[in-house]
């Protein structure tokens, strides 16, 4: 099988850093909750939506002929960067111009797919500036970048938090490289902030395989972890249960629906708990989305424009 590493577009550089952006922005309400779509049985959906290109709003528009439940449990915003202040010395969380649109516009970017009972997570990626999960270089610096990314999830109303350790290249503007010490003390701090969020793990780079110090072992602080390369199956290297993985991984309109098909089929059966989708767009693709639905959840797919 070939190794397809996801072609992601990087977030832009010219955008609002995270401190603008919580200096503007209000806390976040849920506000009246809409009734939920029909539970379903099978694993939980993830869709990855690159949001410089398509609109959060794609995940909410799928659901099962049968039943009528939502194809996709989980919405990740792609992608917040962790930049790098060159005259401070520190890492702070940054918000391109598309990724603030759409956090500024919760109410109608975000609240309605969480009133159809879809979590929506912020992922978080290196923007080959240096600054990374896994260079801080203390526990302070760490907890701090912690608290913007948990800030974050407050202010706008989110469900958690994806790290994706791509792009940092380490070393860049005199950074670090990376220790052993960096991405434990980064969780830790951040589980504390929010003990009843999802974190999850894109399970690639440097932090991805550095998850225990000091006798601390993160492992059971992530909620989820999933395989990185579209069109395959890897099951992460990671201490959670079967229901908190997904070794398949699969590009909506790139990885072929027979592929799509036989990772779902062996999620199934060998009791994996989670089904890894990206590049959600606003196209109709209901086939695409089908192949993989009818060997999760026993039905296809419907699109509602």
């Amino acid at each position: 099988m070939f190794t397809l590493v996801r072609s992601r577009v990087r977030t832009a550089a010219l955008a609002l850093s995270a401190v603008a952006a919580l200096a503007f922005g209000t806390t976040a309400t849920t506000g009246a909750a809409a009734a939920p779509a029909p539970a379903k049985q099978g694993p939980t959906s993830v869709a990855y939506i690159e949001v410089n290109n398509n609109s959060m709003l794609n995940a909410g528009k799928y659901t099962l002929a049968d039943g009528g439940g939502n194809v996709f449990d989980i919405a990740v915003i792609f992608a917040a960067n962790i930049n790098y202040d060159t005259s401070t010395k520190a890492a702070y969380l940054h918000f391109n111009e598309n990724v603030q649109r759409v956090l500024d516009n919760a109410a109608t970017e975000i609240r309605p797919l969480q009133q159809q009972g879809i979590k929506v997570v912020l992922s978080v990626l290196g923007n080959h500036q240096g600054a990374g999960f896994a260079n801080f270089t203390s526990q302070q610096a760490a907890s701090a970048f912690a608290k913007q990314m948990s800030d974050a999830v407050d202010t706008y109303g989110l469900d958690g938090i994806d790290f994706d350790d791509e792009y940092a290249e380490y070393g860049n503007n005199g950074t670090a490289q990376p220790n052993d010490s960096s991405f434990v003390h980064l969780v830790t701090a951040l589980r504390a902030n929010m003990p009843d969020k999802i974190i999850s793990l894109y399970n690639i780079g440097p932090a991805a395989s550095r998850l225990s110090y000091g006798g601390v072992d993160v492992s059971t602080k992530f909620d989820y972890a999933w395989n990185p390369y579209y069109g395959t199956w890897q099951v992460p290297r990671i201490a959670l249960p079967k229901s908190k993985l997904s070794p398949a991984a699969v590009e909506i309109g790139r990885t072929s629906q027979s592929t799509a098909a036989n990772l779902a089929r062996r999620t199934v059966s060998e009791g994996y708990g989670v089904y890894l989708t990206y590049n959600l767009d606003g196209t109709d693709r209901s086939a695409d989305v089908s192949a993989f639905t009818r060997e999760l959840y026993g039905s296809d797919a419907v699109h509602t424009p």
